[in-house]
Protein backbone atom coordinates (compact mmCIF):
# COMPACT_ATOMS: atom_id res chain seq x y z
CA UNK A 1 0.00 0.00 0.00
CA UNK A 2 1.55 3.60 -0.93
CA UNK A 3 2.11 6.09 1.28
CA UNK A 4 0.70 8.42 -1.48
CA UNK A 5 -2.58 6.72 -1.01
CA UNK A 6 -2.70 6.82 2.45
CA UNK A 7 -1.99 10.27 3.04
CA UNK A 8 -4.67 11.58 0.02
CA UNK A 9 -7.04 9.35 1.78
CA UNK A 10 -6.16 10.59 5.25
CA UNK A 11 -6.78 14.30 4.09
CA UNK A 12 -10.05 13.73 2.10
CA UNK A 13 -11.56 11.89 5.14
CA UNK A 14 -10.25 14.73 7.52
CA UNK A 15 -11.28 17.63 5.43
CA UNK A 16 -14.74 16.13 4.53
CA UNK A 17 -14.98 15.54 8.72
CA UNK A 18 -13.88 19.32 9.26
CA UNK A 19 -16.93 20.23 6.66
CA UNK A 20 -19.54 18.17 8.00
CA UNK A 21 -18.87 19.36 11.62
CA UNK A 22 -19.41 22.72 10.02
CA UNK A 23 -22.94 21.96 8.85
CA UNK A 24 -23.28 20.54 12.01
CA UNK A 25 -22.66 23.69 13.71
CA UNK A 26 -24.31 25.90 11.55
CA UNK A 27 -27.76 23.45 12.02
CA UNK A 28 -27.16 23.38 15.61
CA UNK A 29 -26.39 19.60 15.35
CA UNK A 30 -24.04 17.42 17.03
CA UNK A 31 -21.28 15.83 14.72
CA UNK A 32 -22.82 12.43 16.32
CA UNK A 33 -26.53 13.18 14.67
CA UNK A 34 -24.69 12.63 11.04
CA UNK A 35 -23.44 8.89 9.93
CA UNK A 36 -21.16 9.45 7.13
CA UNK A 37 -21.42 6.38 4.17
CA UNK A 38 -18.49 5.87 2.30
CA UNK A 39 -20.01 5.15 -1.34
CA UNK A 40 -17.92 2.32 -2.51
CA UNK A 41 -18.93 1.81 -5.71
CA UNK A 42 -15.96 1.60 -8.23
CA UNK A 43 -13.36 1.87 -5.34
CA UNK A 44 -11.26 -0.49 -4.68
CA UNK A 45 -10.62 -2.95 -1.82
CA UNK A 46 -7.35 -1.03 -0.33
CA UNK A 47 -8.82 2.04 -0.55
CA UNK A 48 -11.77 0.97 1.70
CA UNK A 49 -9.08 -0.48 4.13
CA UNK A 50 -8.02 2.62 4.46
CA UNK A 51 -10.73 4.70 5.09
CA UNK A 52 -11.60 1.67 7.69
CA UNK A 53 -8.15 2.20 9.34
CA UNK A 54 -9.29 5.84 9.88
CA UNK A 55 -12.41 5.09 11.07
CA UNK A 56 -15.39 4.85 8.94
CA UNK A 57 -17.47 1.87 9.27
CA UNK A 58 -19.66 1.94 6.87
CA UNK A 59 -19.86 1.63 3.45
CA UNK A 60 -22.81 1.35 0.77
CA UNK A 61 -22.47 -0.27 -2.31
CA UNK A 62 -24.89 -0.06 -5.85
CA UNK A 63 -24.26 -3.59 -7.41
CA UNK A 64 -24.94 -7.31 -5.65
CA UNK A 65 -22.40 -8.76 -7.80
CA UNK A 66 -19.36 -6.19 -6.98
CA UNK A 67 -20.75 -6.16 -3.45
CA UNK A 68 -20.37 -9.94 -3.03
CA UNK A 69 -16.60 -9.53 -3.96
CA UNK A 70 -15.70 -6.84 -1.76
CA UNK A 71 -17.32 -8.63 1.75
CA UNK A 72 -15.81 -11.71 0.99
CA UNK A 73 -12.17 -10.21 0.72
CA UNK A 74 -12.63 -8.03 3.79
CA UNK A 75 -14.64 -10.50 5.70
CA UNK A 76 -12.15 -9.93 8.43
CA UNK A 77 -12.75 -5.97 8.97
CA UNK A 78 -15.89 -5.11 11.35
CA UNK A 79 -17.63 -3.00 8.18
CA UNK A 80 -21.60 -2.09 8.17
CA UNK A 81 -22.64 -2.45 4.77
CA UNK A 82 -25.39 -1.03 3.03
CA UNK A 83 -26.78 -1.37 -0.10
CA UNK A 84 -27.19 2.07 -1.91
CA UNK A 85 -28.26 0.84 -5.55
CA UNK A 86 -31.41 0.20 -7.51
CA UNK A 87 -31.82 -3.36 -6.38
CA UNK A 88 -33.92 -5.99 -8.94
CA UNK A 89 -35.77 -8.26 -7.52
CA UNK A 90 -33.40 -11.51 -8.26
CA UNK A 91 -30.90 -9.85 -6.30
CA UNK A 92 -32.83 -9.44 -3.16
CA UNK A 93 -31.48 -13.20 -2.20
CA UNK A 94 -28.06 -12.38 -2.22
CA UNK A 95 -28.94 -8.56 -0.96
CA UNK A 96 -30.75 -9.78 2.24
CA UNK A 97 -27.77 -12.39 2.80
CA UNK A 98 -24.85 -9.54 2.07
CA UNK A 99 -26.27 -5.81 3.90
CA UNK A 100 -27.31 -5.35 6.88
CA UNK A 101 -29.36 -2.46 5.51
CA UNK A 102 -31.15 -1.60 2.02
CA UNK A 103 -31.70 2.17 1.22
CA UNK A 104 -33.55 1.60 -2.08
CA UNK A 105 -36.94 -0.03 -1.20
CA UNK A 106 -39.00 1.58 -3.83
CA UNK A 107 -41.77 -0.81 -4.75
CA UNK A 108 -43.79 -3.82 -3.39
CA UNK A 109 -42.70 -6.54 -5.41
CA UNK A 110 -38.96 -5.89 -3.84
CA UNK A 111 -40.62 -5.96 -0.58
CA UNK A 112 -42.29 -9.09 -1.24
CA UNK A 113 -39.11 -10.61 -2.59
CA UNK A 114 -37.28 -8.87 0.21
CA UNK A 115 -39.78 -10.31 3.10
CA UNK A 116 -39.79 -13.98 1.89
CA UNK A 117 -36.06 -14.21 1.78
CA UNK A 118 -35.11 -12.81 5.04
CA UNK A 119 -37.80 -14.67 6.75
CA UNK A 120 -35.96 -18.02 5.06
CA UNK A 121 -32.60 -16.62 6.83
CA UNK A 122 -34.42 -16.10 10.06
CA UNK A 123 -33.08 -12.49 9.74
CA UNK A 124 -34.78 -9.13 10.18
CA UNK A 125 -33.24 -6.84 7.53
CA UNK A 126 -33.35 -2.66 8.01
CA UNK A 127 -34.80 -0.82 5.32
CA UNK A 128 -35.38 3.12 3.69
CA UNK A 129 -37.90 3.77 1.09
CA UNK A 130 -36.43 5.61 -1.68
CA UNK A 131 -38.66 8.62 -2.50
CA UNK A 132 -38.81 10.16 -5.87
CA UNK A 133 -38.78 13.38 -4.44
CA UNK A 134 -38.35 14.93 -7.65
CA UNK A 135 -40.87 12.95 -9.62
CA UNK A 136 -38.38 12.22 -12.63
CA UNK A 137 -39.23 9.22 -15.02
CA UNK A 138 -35.83 8.84 -15.12
CA UNK A 139 -35.46 7.41 -11.71
CA UNK A 140 -36.95 5.08 -9.18
CA UNK A 141 -38.61 5.68 -6.12
CA UNK A 142 -42.05 5.96 -4.89
CA UNK A 143 -43.94 9.03 -5.19
CA UNK A 144 -44.33 11.51 -2.06
CA UNK A 145 -48.26 11.04 -2.37
CA UNK A 146 -48.39 7.54 -2.78
CA UNK A 147 -46.09 7.08 0.29
CA UNK A 148 -48.58 6.78 3.18
CA UNK A 149 -49.96 3.86 1.50
CA UNK A 150 -46.58 2.38 0.88
CA UNK A 151 -45.88 2.95 4.23
CA UNK A 152 -49.32 0.92 5.03
CA UNK A 153 -48.76 -1.92 3.31
CA UNK A 154 -44.99 -2.67 4.58
CA UNK A 155 -46.96 -3.24 8.01
CA UNK A 156 -47.17 -7.00 6.56
CA UNK A 157 -43.83 -7.67 5.79
CA UNK A 158 -42.43 -8.50 9.33
CA UNK A 159 -38.68 -9.68 8.55
CA UNK A 160 -38.89 -6.13 7.19
CA UNK A 161 -37.39 -3.20 9.74
CA UNK A 162 -38.58 0.31 8.26
CA UNK A 163 -36.01 3.01 9.78
CA UNK A 164 -36.50 5.71 7.48
CA UNK A 165 -36.50 7.37 3.70
CA UNK A 166 -33.88 7.81 1.35
CA UNK A 167 -33.76 10.14 -1.72
CA UNK A 168 -31.42 11.33 -4.59
CA UNK A 169 -33.03 14.57 -5.76
CA UNK A 170 -32.99 16.28 -9.14
CA UNK A 171 -29.12 17.33 -10.28
CA UNK A 172 -28.94 21.08 -10.17
CA UNK A 173 -26.54 23.70 -9.56
CA UNK A 174 -29.28 26.16 -7.72
CA UNK A 175 -28.44 25.37 -4.36
CA UNK A 176 -32.29 26.84 -3.59
CA UNK A 177 -33.76 24.25 -5.39
CA UNK A 178 -31.89 21.75 -3.65
CA UNK A 179 -32.35 22.85 -0.33
CA UNK A 180 -36.44 22.67 -1.16
CA UNK A 181 -36.25 19.24 -2.12
CA UNK A 182 -34.46 18.32 0.79
CA UNK A 183 -37.19 20.45 2.93
CA UNK A 184 -39.64 18.22 1.61
CA UNK A 185 -37.95 14.77 2.84
CA UNK A 186 -37.75 16.20 5.86
CA UNK A 187 -41.51 16.95 5.89
CA UNK A 188 -42.03 13.96 4.38
CA UNK A 189 -39.99 12.45 7.40
CA UNK A 190 -41.83 14.00 9.90
CA UNK A 191 -44.91 13.19 8.65
CA UNK A 192 -44.13 9.09 8.33
CA UNK A 193 -42.82 8.90 11.81
CA UNK A 194 -45.93 8.81 13.49
CA UNK A 195 -47.25 6.00 11.24
CA UNK A 196 -43.90 3.57 12.05
CA UNK A 197 -42.73 4.41 15.50
CA UNK A 198 -39.37 4.91 17.70
CA UNK A 199 -37.17 3.18 15.09
CA UNK A 200 -38.21 5.48 11.99
CA UNK A 201 -35.13 7.20 12.63
CA UNK A 202 -32.97 7.61 9.30
CA UNK A 203 -33.40 10.38 6.40
CA UNK A 204 -30.34 9.32 3.93
CA UNK A 205 -29.90 12.44 1.38
CA UNK A 206 -26.91 14.20 -0.03
CA UNK A 207 -23.85 13.14 -1.63
CA UNK A 208 -20.61 14.59 -2.49
CA UNK A 209 -22.10 17.84 -3.81
CA UNK A 210 -25.02 18.62 -1.54
CA UNK A 211 -23.95 17.38 1.94
CA UNK A 212 -24.18 20.53 3.82
CA UNK A 213 -27.16 21.49 2.76
CA UNK A 214 -28.79 17.91 3.52
CA UNK A 215 -27.00 17.81 6.98
CA UNK A 216 -28.54 22.03 7.38
CA UNK A 217 -32.04 19.86 6.25
CA UNK A 218 -32.01 17.12 8.47
CA UNK A 219 -29.95 14.64 6.63
CA UNK A 220 -28.80 11.51 9.46
CA UNK A 221 -26.57 9.77 6.89
CA UNK A 222 -24.62 11.45 4.27
CA UNK A 223 -23.28 9.24 1.23
CA UNK A 224 -20.08 10.61 0.00
CA UNK A 225 -18.14 8.87 -3.38
CA UNK A 226 -15.53 10.54 -5.29
CA UNK A 227 -14.59 13.52 -2.37
CA UNK A 228 -13.95 11.09 -0.06
CA UNK A 229 -12.06 7.84 -2.27
CA UNK A 230 -10.87 10.32 -5.39
CA UNK A 231 -11.93 8.77 -8.98
CA UNK A 232 -13.69 5.49 -9.57
CA UNK A 233 -11.30 2.94 -11.07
Amino acid sequence: MSKTLVEVLRKNYETLLERVEKACLRAGRSLGEVKILGASKGQSEEKIKVLYSLGLKLFGENYVQEAEKKIKNLADLDIDWHFIGRLQTNKAKKAVMLFSTIHSLDRLSLAEELEKRAKSLNKRINVLIEVNIGHEATKAGVFEENLEEFVGELKGFPSLNLIGLMCLPPLTDDERKTRFYFQKMRNLFERIKPLVGEGFTQLSMGTSSDFEIAIEEGATIIRIGTLLFGPRM
